[in-house]
């Protein structure tokens, strides 16, 4: 076993703290990463406050990972120690399920194992990226194009496929209006990536103080969801809306705002239900869908696209002491637009 230095949160009430995690001895198939750079998702502090079940505490959180390869497997083929990698929300699956076999690891019809509370094949719980190292299964290590920053690649691991995957499966392009709801890190990336599709998009944000970003990202549109006006000028407008927030929002509101057969995609994760009235789907033969992540193939492709098209996670770099007030500040919107540690400020 390798112990390495790492952040956990030792229950759901207290402060992230210095800490080391074990990780497993490297089987014939594993990848040893030393970590660059980790994000920091919502769902880490959904996670460590309980928001969303039981959690086994300690536990060292994050699925937003960017490093090296350090050392390979005897069996391992496709990744070679001085590779530049990453590793998104999840780390195994069945392998063997009809949605596996298709690509679709992350919707395993078993459950795919999460790069962090999960429960790993030794057993033990699956322990994240707020690490120095981490041991993974060459099959869910991603290739992350030089192109792209290193420190600006992380959060797409997670951010970026959550939003790429939808607009991808819904065939956001030109001809479409899509609207993007939240302009926080998972929103931001959704607005680049529809305009790279060639899709019309509209940011739909509380107020209009992102304004200048959205448009400066290729939005043609910006309105402020704290405006009752704002969602009569949008009756029936858009083609796909993607809900990027993790807070209730009144969905029969924005469902009115689809043209015929339009979908309203939920990638944000409020841990309260978001109630639907029947008739307002009725009312023009609208979809009311969620998406989770990518597989693993579709995130490899999300990233080549990123380094196609010059896209990539607008950060704010932070030491791994800077953690607890990160986590404050994403609870108030305070981030343009994701936080990112330095894990060398671990070592």
């Amino acid at each position: 076993m390798l112990t390495v230095n790492a952040l956990a949160a030792p229950s759901a009430t207290e402060p992230l703290v210095r800490t080391t995690v074990e990780r497993r001895d490297l089987g014939p198939r594993d990848v040893l990463i030393e970590i660059s750079y980790a994000g920091i998702c919502h769902s880490d502090i959904h996670t460590v406050r309980g928001d969303w079940g039981k959690v086994p505490y300690p536990l060292t959180v994050g699925h937003e990972i960017v490093g090296h390869v350090t050392e390979v497997g005897s069996e391992v083929t496709k990744h070679a120690v001085g590779a530049r990698v990453g590793v998104g929300c999840m780390v195994n699956s069945c392998r063997e399920c009809e949605n596996c076999q298709a690509g679709y690891e992350q919707y395993c019809l078993k459950g795919n194992t999460g790069t962090y509370a999960g429960r790993d094949r030794d057993g033990t719980v699956t322990q994240g990226g707020y690490s120095t190292h981490i041991v993974v299964d060459e099959d869910f290590v991603l290739r992350v194009p030089d192109a792209i920053p290193h420190e600006a690649a992380a959060p797409l691991l997670c951010a970026g496929i959550t939003t790429y995957s939808p607009l991808a499966h819904w065939k956001a392009g030109p001809g479409k209006r899509v609207a993007v709801v939240g302009m926080g890190g998972l929103g931001h990336m959704a607005v680049k990536f529809a305009v790279a599709m060639g899709a019309e998009v509209t940011v739909l944000s509380q107020t209009l103080g992102k304004k200048d970003d959205g448009l400066a990202f290729g939005a043609k549109d910006y309105y402020a969801t704290s405006d009752p006006a704002t969602f009569e000028t949008l009756l029936n407008t858009f083609d796909l809306i993607i809900n990027t927030v993790s807070a209730p929002l009144d969905m029969n509101a924005y469902l009115r705002l689809l043209r015929l057969n339009g979908t309203l995609v939920n990638v944000g994760a409020p841990p309260e239900p978001l109630p639907v009235q029947v008739f307002t789907l009725f009312g023009a033969r609208r979809s009311f869908a969620g998406s989770s992540i990518g597989g693993i193939a579709e995130t490899q492709e999300m990233l080549d696209f990123c380094a196609e098209h010059g896209i990539a996670s607008e950060v704010e770099v932070i030491g791994a002491d800077a953690v607890n007030e990160a986590y404050e500040r994403v609870l108030k919107s305070d981030v343009r637009y994701r936080f990112v540690i330095d894990v060398d400020s671990l070592r």
